[in-house]
């Protein structure tokens, strides 16, 4: 396999913009590439300016290219369908302009990717990680997301060259293993790709090793993620949200927790999968003392079952 490990500012709790504690966004860039890391996410909008010449110069200065950009916002609202497409023009008019990764023999699609992430709903939120609880949308809500993400990955294509792809996410509106079933039958892999999240598919219930071998055929883009079953089991029975599962500590480094990377690895060589995987441990930001120690411990596990 021709895989390359990359990075996601998440690892820095780097998920709500509006969150006063982030670090600066030159620091994740920094420490990102002294882990040993040469690509990263933009991570969310908003995060990272979009005036080109301050991003590449920085990205520069640290070895680093973009790997991907993200929408993670409320897909569901027709009022946020402008939003959605204005924000596509500004992340995909700058990714689309860095200098590039290269692209693997066997790589479906070239990178930067464009991750498109279903978010923002508290009734969703609280049920992250319980499919027999969690509410479902309506079939003129789910055709009203289903015709954003469209729209989205129409736009970042034909005008950018950028390929979406859908994100599976706890606590949005595209989870679950029925979810997911139903937005590959409504958005044809000619329009979009599939990223897979390991630690998502854990923690909404699913078995990553079988859902990555089930979903072979729309998969261009992988997300790696470890689960601390400890607090897994404890933030289960709690009502709490995704994020604050995540500050309680629920993601850890790969290799320190219960997904099985053997496995995982296997199934990846299996059906081919060529190019990039990012790695993320959501957390508090509050709590980022240890990232530099963290993302460094994922990527040495890594290259020790076979990744580079």
């Amino acid at each position: 396999m021709s895989i390359h490990i990359t990075s996601a500012p998440c690892c820095w709790g780097v998920d709500d913009v509006k969150n006063p504690h982030l670090p600066a966004w030159t620091q994740v860039l920094r420490e990102a590439s002294a882990a040993g890391y040469r690509g990263i996410e933009l991570g969310p909008y908003g995060y990272l300016p979009l005036e080109i010449e301050t991003v590449a110069q920085e990205l520069a200065r640290n070895g680093l290219s973009i790997v991907a950009g993200t929408i993670f916002d409320d897909l569901v609202s027709a009022a946020n369908g402008d939003n959605l497409l204005r924000q596509t023009h500004e992340i995909c008019g700058l990714i689309s302009r860095l200098p590039r990764l290269p692209t693997e023999p066997g790589q479906r699609f070239s990178a930067p990717y464009l991750v498109v992430m279903d978010w923002g709903h508290d009734e969703r939120d609280y049920a992250a990680g319980h499919p027999e609880s969690a509410p479902r949308l309506a079939p003129a809500d789910w055709a009203r997301l289903v015709g954003h993400v469209r729209q989205i990955a129409e736009l970042s294509w034909r005008e950018y060259g950028i390929r979406s792809v859908i994100h599976p996410h706890a606590g949005g509106y595209i989870e679950f293993a029925d979810e997911i079933e139903q937005i590959l039958r409504d958005i044809p892999h000619e329009v979009a790709g599939l990223c897979l999240d390991t630690g998502h598919s854990y923690y909404s219930g699913m078995d990553p090793v079988a859902t990555l071998l089930r979903h072979a055929d729309r998969l261009d883009y992988v997300h790696f993620k470890d689960i601390d079953r400890q607090v897994f089991d404890q933030v289960m029975g709690q009502r709490i949200r995704f994020f604050e599962a995540c500050a309680a500590g629920v993601m850890c480094p790969i290799g320190q927790g219960v997904l099985d990377y053997d496995g995982i690895r296997q199934a990846l060589a299996e059906i081919g999968y060529q190019g990039y995987i990012t790695v993320e441990q959501e957390r508090d930001p509050r709590h980022a003392g240890s990232v530099l120690a963290d993302v460094k411990a994922s990527r040495d596990f890594l290259r020790g079952v076979g990744f580079h």
